[in-house]
């Protein structure tokens, strides 16, 4: 059932960094985001995939991991992603995605948990510095990298009360809290 899919596709930061992701994978994760709605069709969207240490490493070290967990560098060597897709924009093709590339990150990653896998989208990347560890040619925008493998966290969601902080937090055994608003506290009328 897609709820069991959305509710097992969480934003995991912690992976099994030993279990390799094929570029098959990735190349079959790209194809649902390509069957994906887009703003007037337009198609704008390409992709950079990664399943190779190398390029996992140079990738790795251009992200910002959780603004939420500020004494958290990231992922720790053995738990980091075994591979990325990188979500560009195709500047000779529109000028803009609309939300185009949140749409496909999240067919993406909703493919992703179906397989058994998890990950976590990443606006946060130093883009001059992706661009030219990876040689993006100038037409191409860095929107969105996802980061995947298999998850090596535990993530609850919890009930967020009104006025309580929506910040997500880690409790001693490193589970990942995530508090969402009540159903009743986000509809209107």
């Amino acid at each position: 059932m897609i709820r069991d899919l959305i509710l097992r596709n969480r934003s995991y930061r912690r992976f099994h960094q030993e279990v390799a992701i094929t570029e098959q994978t990735l190349r079959e994760l790209v194809d649902l985001a390509r069957c994906s709605a887009s703003a007037s069709n337009r198609q704008p969207l390409k992709y950079i995939l990664s399943c190779d240490p190398e390029k996992n490493a140079l990738i790795f070290q251009t992200l910002g991991w959780a603004g939420a967990l500020r004494d958290w560098p990231g992922p720790a060597e053995g738990e980091r992603p075994s591979a990325y897709i990188i979500i560009l924009l195709d500047k000779e093709i529109a000028q803009s995605t609309g939300c185009d590339h949140g749409i496909a990150a999240q067919s993406i990653l909703l493919g992703a948990a179906e397989k058994g896998l998890g990950g976590c989208m990443l606006g946060s990347a130093k883009r001059a510095d992706l661009r030219n560890n990876l040689n993006i040619a100038e037409h191409y925008d860095v929107l969105l990298v996802v980061a995947l493998g298999k998850p090596a966290e535990k993530v609850v969601l919890e009930t967020l009360e009104p006025g309580q902080p929506f910040a997500y937090w880690r409790d001693s055994d490193s589970g990942h809290h995530v508090p969402k608003r009540r159903l009743d506290d986000i509809i209107i009328g």
